[in-house]
């Protein structure tokens, strides 16, 4: 037997063969470890529209299109759409498909998904507003026929989850949980999507396990092989674990941490605007407030108390004090990034005390008034700190505010039921577009989706009817312009008190690769643990 002379090229391309098999060996079948510091609400994918959660959700179910690395709209459950019509649209639906239990997806789990969403109790229905039916052309053919044109279908379709028909009616799970009034049902405990990871446990407040869909439809360009998110509420406690190795990403970093994460060889921080809004709400459609001294009426109804609460808050401190600098003062209700803001009419108050005063006298309250203050503790950066110092800050004109935090679970339910005077909350744009957030919770209440998540009773006919007519405007122009009447009209008639919009720093072992996002959502397909 004779053996061939191995010449040095050989043995160069020998040796860079088996490097790089070694080097792919290294970059596969990685878990990610990922901390923030709340909880989702349910796993059922209409029940909630929670960050959070549709974050979670999203990596198991799947939407007729999604969100490219640039948040433009992509081919996803669907391949193609073709507009028939200005209010007829066809979708070709992706064939092969296989739900995580092996079931085909099919057109009739797209039209079951529609009719489930659009249950009362859903809190998911803005993502199928404007669309009237959705009809099955065949087993991989759907039309939407549309109310009218609707410029932001595409958008609004990457949140219109696809569940399974027979696994859903399997496993009694046809109708949205009731996230309100504390239902369990066995689609908020259990999912079933046909997405890249497969959700296979929940353990309340502990963690969220998944693992990767071998079988999935498209090949993801990261490497993670199973995720375990863990909500983890204590600031000190994420920051330690993620400092001790037993965590590679965290994505809820506490402001005054932030400076000592980047100074660590370990890791890396990648700074990054979120498209999020906090702000405060007053309920301004009760005729008495709940809880408060003021009896027989609602002080909110009248734009000299709700400008007088604007004036009193020092958002420059709470950026400066609180925030760390991690914060943008916000005037308007959605946050750079968005299609709407423009800086012109982001130029947030300057506190002025005296005519806080001044307008609380001439509303008839010239020694303020009582008033409850609900606060999430577990959600949005410093969220329960914010309150406090705004608490403060209206006492100095003689507001009053009691204030009662709780986790955002319990804060959302309370939300739900109506049962608050007054409360801050945290809103991002999942759309990118002003829109989502004027017909969400500015819009007047509705039963349908014009006023979903619209908890306090703000109401305005001119406002109503600039939303209605911007949902089916398709001349940008036109459009841009009925956004921007309507979010200075929010801002000038101060509907609400915004506080900032959201700087969201990430903080990750420095052998993670992932980019970051403006709705503050980690893609696991495009992140690499080296």
């Amino acid at each position: 037997m004779k053996f061939k002379p191995v010449t040095a090229h050989a043995l160069l391309l020998s040796v860079a063969a088996l490097c790089g098999g070694f080097s792919s060996q290294l970059v596969q079948a990685s878990p990610l470890r990922w901390a923030a510091q709340n909880d989702i609400q349910t796993l059922d994918p209409h029940a909630q529209n929670h960050a959070t959660t549709n974050t979670i959700a999203g990596f198991a179910y799947e939407g007729l299109t999604r969100y490219s690395d640039k948040f433009q709209p992509e081919p996803a459950l669907a391949t193609k759409w073709t507009q028939v019509s200005p209010t007829q649209v066809r979708f070709e639906l992706r064939r092969g498909v296989k739900f995580h239990d092996g079931t085909p997806f099919t057109a009739d789990d797209v039209l079951f998904s529609f009719s489930r969403i659009r249950q009362p109790q859903a809190n998911l229905q803005i993502f199928v507003s404007g669309i009237k039916e959705i009809k099955k052309i065949d087993d991989y053919t759907v039309d939407l026929l549309l109310d009218g044109p609707n410029p932001i279908l595409l958008r609004n379709l990457v949140f219109f989850r696809i569940m399974s028909k027979s696994w859903a009616e399997k496993n009694k799970a046809i109708n949205t949980q009731d996230y309100k009034a504390k239902e369990d049902t066995y689609a908020s405990r259990n999912a079933m999507g046909t997405g890249p990871y497969k959700i296979t446990g929940w353990q309340p407040d502990q963690k969220i396990s998944l693992v990767a869909n071998k079988d999935w439809w498209d090949k993801p360009s990261g490497n993670i092989s199973e995720i375990s998110y863990l909500p983890i509420k204590s600031d000190a406690t994420r920051v330690a674990a993620l400092l001790s190795g037993d965590l590679d990403l965290l994505t809820d970093l506490p402001t005054q941490d932030v400076a000592k994460l980047k100074a660590d060889p370990k890791l890396k921080v990648l700074d990054g605007n979120e498209n999020r809004t906090i702000f405060i709400a007053m309920d301004e459609g009760s005729e008495e407030l709940k809880g408060s001294n003021v009896k027989g009426k609602n002080p909110f109804k009248d734009k000299r108390v709700r400008e007088a609460l604007n004036l009193a808050i020092d958002r420059e401190a709470i950026k400066r004090s609180l925030m760390r600098g991690l914060s943008m003062p916000a005037a308007i209700m959605v946050a750079p990034g968005v299609n709407g803001h423009t800086a012109d009419i982001d130029q947030p108050l300057k506190v002025d005390l005296d005519k806080a005063k001044k307008l609380l006298a001439e509303a008839g309250y010239p020694s303020g008034f009582e008033v409850p203050l609900n606060c999430p503790n577990d959600r949005y950066v410093n969220d329960e700190e914010i309150c406090q110092a705004v608490v403060a800050m209206w006492s100095k004109v003689g507001i009053k505010a009691k204030l009662s935090t709780s986790p955002m679970s319990q804060h959302s339910q309370l939300l739900q039921r109506m049962d608050s005077p007054l409360y801050l909350y945290g809103w991002g744009v999942n759309t990118f577009d002003a829109q989502y957030t004027l017909q969400d919770i500015v819009h007047t209440k509705t039963s349908g989706a014009d006023g979903k998540g619209n908890y306090a009773r703000v109401s305005d006919a001119k406002l109503d009817a600039l939303v209605q007519a911007m949902k089916v405007e398709s001349d940008q122009t036109k459009r841009n312009a009925m956004i921007r009447e309507a979010l200075l009209r929010v801002r000038d008639e101060y509907l609400f008190i915004p506080i900032h919009h959201q700087v969201r720093p990430w903080a990750m072992r420095s052998n993670v690769d992932t980019p970051h996002r403006a709705d503050d959502r980690p893609e696991p397909r495009w992140t690499t643990i080296r």
